[in-house]
């Protein structure tokens, strides 16, 4: 995933991950990747490419603040180091406000598959995802989708569920679906721990963790292990199965729910489509403006480093040890409450950055979410025969 303009952006959602690094990797004002840089960048990626495709995932801050020209450049640089018989796919993941007829030529013309990222209708997506001046946002995405539907644009719809709108799973779920239509639904976790900020995460201080279920642990909370926009665990299995119920009554094969098929392909044995359900991690690599490169998009701290494309080849850096270990502490750090669990191959004990809190017994390293994540594996393996008959 690569951060052109590093952590800047034209919005100030209270809920954003990236913003801060700003100021924890001291990027300058006007964080911009160098032509240099970008074409390291994408000679060293199509060389470390054995497949036919290679995908090119553009993300924030914010990638439009980058202008057209510098998307042109790439495409150029694209065609130039191409192998034969490779095709070049394009992503990113924007805001929107910036999108307008020009953009979307632009998009349509090289064909860039395109991630809006929208958390329902105005009166939940206003609440967090806020301009500079703390002024709504959602009028201006919702133009951007009405330009992306005009130019007949494929794109999906990033959707954060937060303490709020996790608490309106239907209302979100319909608003995405019938209003801003996309190719494809996403939905994650808006949460954090309490000084994210600074503490990498697995840098955590464990003395004081609290254990799973514990009310001190709520966003609502005083003394709360996370943020106050933070996603209760219950609320993310109520969403889950709520959302979950309506999808497979009215629109299983129609709407692309990306956590719903991803579950159902690995109950029926034909393995994860993410990252965060999978055994293993560590091919989110993260590529900073500055050519640094990180472990994980949601690893961009000075622990998780890899190095500089100026120095060391990304091929190098993707299949160093240091991030062979890091990927598989995914599974190998564990606990025996994950173990033992009955959805084990569902979850495989979820993103390592939401570990921290502490089983029953009191073993550090469990997944925040975990009760909220056992609602919906529960919801969802219930619902294997209808889906085996759907199948048939």
């Amino acid at each position: 995933m690569v951060k052109p303009s590093g952590a800047q952006c034209n919005l100030d959602c209270a809920y954003c991950y990236y913003l801060h690094k700003e100021a924890l990797l001291e990027q300058p004002k006007l964080a911009r990747m160098s032509l240099q840089v970008l074409e390291m960048h994408i000679r060293q990626h199509i060389e470390a490419q054995s497949g036919d495709v290679v995908v090119f995932s553009w993300q924030g801050g914010e990638p439009t603040l980058m202008g057209q020209e510098f998307f042109e450049a790439a495409i150029a640089l694209q065609t130039k180091f191409r192998k034969l018989g490779q095709r070049i796919e394009n992503n990113f993941q924007t805001n929107g406000l910036l999108l307008d007829e020009s953009w979307c030529a632009m998009l349509k013309r090289h064909r860039f598959l395109v991630g809006i990222s929208i958390d329902g209708p105005a009166e939940l997506h206003d609440i967090y995802r806020v301009n500079k001046g703390g002024g709504p946002t959602h009028r201006h995405v919702m133009q951007a989708v009405q330009l992306l539907h005009r130019f007949n644009i494929p794109f999906n719809a990033l959707c954060v569920v937060n303490r709020v709108n996790a608490r309106k799973p239907i209302d979100t779920y319909r608003y995405l679906r019938d209003t801003v239509r996309p190719q494809i639904i996403q939905f994650i976790p808006g949460l954090e721990p309490i000084g994210f900020q600074k503490v990498a995460p697995n840098h955590w201080e464990t003395g004081n963790a609290l254990t799973i279920n514990s009310l001190l642990a709520k966003p609502s909370a005083s003394s709360s292990v996370v943020t106050p926009w933070s996603l209760d665990p219950d609320d993310w299995g109520y969403f889950l199965t709520r959302v979950w119920d309506e999808w497979l009554r009215r629109d299983y094969g129609r709407v692309f729910v990306d956590q719903f098929e991803n579950v159902i392909s690995q109950m029926f044995g034909q393995g994860p489509q993410k990252c965060v359900t999978a055994p293993t991690c560590g091919k989110g690599l993260a590529l900073e403006h500055s050519g640094d490169m990180y472990s994980c998009d949601h690893f961009v701290y000075n622990e998780y480093r890899l190095g500089n494309i100026s120095q060391v080849h990304q091929r190098e850096m993707a299949f160093s040890e240091q991030q062979r270990t890091f990927g598989n502490a995914k599974i190998e750090t564990l606990t025996k409450y994950c173990n033992a669990c009955e959805f084990l191959g569902l979850c495989w004990g979820d993103c390592p950055k939401n570990r921290f809190i502490k089983t029953p017994s009191g073993e550090f390293g469990l997944s925040y979410l975990c009760a909220g994540l056992k609602q919906f594996f529960a919801k969802a393996v219930a619902s294997r025969q209808e889906i085996s008959r759907r199948l048939a």
